[in-house]
């Protein structure tokens, strides 16, 4: 089995040659077909968060993550084999041979969080690609069938992202959907953003304001269909959300999550607003205390999304046909090179390892 780990936080990925591992118990092995390259893999692989304020960055290290690691998040696979305490009842619909989508976002089974459907939020996480081993590889374990999800038919690199964008796109719009009749303003035009909009539409949304300082994503917002585009560089950025959104500013979605973001972000709501903070880009708010009572306004973090919501998202993409965001697909040995073009900005939509 071919992987490439994070041996060292910032340091170029190692390629690892091991045995092929065998499932135990109820775990299944599948070949990996498709593992997207995701922002939060550049958090993890840079070793922390900045959180400001002159803050010690929260580091990786300390919150369990061990090292080496095979990153990826976002992984499609082909089932090889089951593992011997894996029932009929168990694999559901899914058979040897039959393409899924892994559900990383994986907790410890047990506590009542995990009981009730929300392991996403689970305080002992087991996350697959940030605490345990994920997608960069051409093998991966997954512990049960009931992380993943038939494809059936969806193309697996198209299908990718719905593990982490997708579902983190969906889930941040739910928390919003009683805004829909109004345009939604959302920072970051990305793979996120991308995602965003095209599923904003699907769900019956009037439409998004995408603000972008890159111009090539704004311009693949325009493509996509949103309303209209911002640059929040622009001196008048603030007075061009207001004209653009043609009333109230009910709603923001931050897919970046840096300062400034969640400062425009912040000025352009309305009274009894909705920001939902997504991106981790890090850094300390600058909000004025009094503000935030005198506005009523609601600052709701959101992180990725449950299984339950990643189920519903893969029938809406098939219910909807909803068009893929933009993927460049890229052989696994060129997952630092994948890694590198993020970080500098360069990635329009995502990118997909296809081992």
């Amino acid at each position: 089995m071919k992987s490439f780990k994070v041996a060292d936080f910032k340091a170029p990925l190692q390629e690892f040659d091991e045995a092929t591992p065998q499932p135990s118990g109820t775990q299944v092995l599948i070949k990996v077909k498709a593992a997207g390259v995701c922002h939060s893999d550049l958090h993890i692989w840079e070793g922390g968060y900045d959180l400001g304020h002159g803050r010690k960055p929260l580091s990786l290290k300390d919150r369990g993550i061990n090292l080496p690691l095979t990153m990826g998040h976002e992984t499609v696979g082909e089932i090889l084999a089951f593992g011997p305490d894996v029932k009929p009842t168990d694999q559901g619909d899914l058979k040897l041979g039959d393409v899924g989508l892994v559900y990383p976002w994986i907790g410890c089974g047990k506590c009542a969080t995990c009981l009730a459907g929300d392991e996403n939020m689970c305080l002992t996480p087991r996350s697959l690609g940030v605490y345990c081993d994920g997608g960069y590889s051409d093998h991966m374990l997954v512990p049960h069938p009931r992380y993943l999800l038939n494809l059936r038919g969806l193309d697996p690199a198209s299908a990718a992202p719905y593990a982490c964008s997708g579902v983190t796109t969906y889930s941040a719009l739910k928390k919003v959907e009683q805004h829909f009749d109004t345009p939604i303003v959302m920072f970051g035009a990305g793979g996120l953003g991308l995602m965003a909009l095209s599923l904003l539409k699907a769900m019956g949304g009037k439409g998004a304001i995408m603000v972008d300082i890159d111009a090539r994503k704004r311009e693949a917002a325009e493509k996509a269909g949103a309303l209209a585009t911002v640059d929040p560089k622009a001196p008048d950025a603030l007075e061009q959300l207001a004209k653009k959104a043609g009333g109230p500013i009910r709603a923001v979605i931050d897919l970046v999550g840096n300062a400034a973001t969640t400062q425009l972000g912040f000025d352009c709501l309305t009274k009894g607003g909705k920001l939902v903070i997504v991106g981790l880009f890090g850094g300390g708010a600058t909000w004025a205390l009094p503000l935030i009572p005198i506005k009523a306004v609601t600052i709701q973090g959101s992180y990725v999304g449950n299984l339950r919501e990643t189920q519903e998202l893969l029938d809406l993409v098939r219910a909807k046909k909803i068009p893929p965001i933009p993927v460049t697909t890229a052989p696994l040995n060129k997952a630092n090179d994948a890694l590198l073009q993020l970080q500098q900005g360069a990635v329009v939509g995502r990118t997909v390892l296809t081992p």
